[in-house]
């Protein structure tokens, strides 16, 4: 059984290498290897921890999964890369929606086709795709899917 609770500081180990092995594939799917942070920079270039809705799923006691959202936008979700495809993310996802009901957009690295099929089973469309900076690590220029939904929409 997954739980989905608040992020604790006890949580960061884990959140660390989750984020550090599945950062590694979704930049891989968008040909950005080069362009890999450690969460240990990225959440300070970033402001992970100031996120209002910071969550962490649990299963059998370990943490396999976080999430990070603003009233209207989802921007942080990874789930470690063994546990993928396993409900995880959905989880993570209903619950953030759940708390934060206007919930209503989301960016996905283009090139990153797993992640926009799963947010698209979630409601989201790709409303359109940009071009800039890459968030906490300018050097790079990336382009990225801007996903929309109504928010307040019930998922599948």
């Amino acid at each position: 059984m997954i739980v989905i609770r608040a992020y604790q500081e006890s949580d960061w180990p884990a959140i660390e290498r989750i984020h550090d092995s599945a950062r590694k594939i979704e930049l891989s799917h968008a040909g950005l290897d080069e362009a890999f942070l450690p969460l240990r920079i990225a959440a300070q270039r970033e402001n992970l921890l100031d996120y209002p809705g910071l969550f962490v799923a649990e299963q059998d006691g370990e943490v396999v999964g976080f999430s990070a959202c603003t009233e209207e936008e989802l921007a942080w979700l990874y789930v470690a890369p063994e546990q993928m495809r396993k409900g995880v993310g959905g989880c993570l996802c209903r619950h953030m929606f759940a708390a934060f009901p206007q919930i209503c957009v989301l960016e996905v690295l283009k090139g990153n086709e797993p992640a926009r099929i799963f947010y698209e089973g979630l409601g989201f469309r790709v409303s359109a795709l940009e071009t800039g900076q890459m968030p906490g690590n300018e050097a790079y220029t990336v382009e990225a899917y801007v996903m929309r939904r109504e928010s307040g929409k019930k998922e599948n």
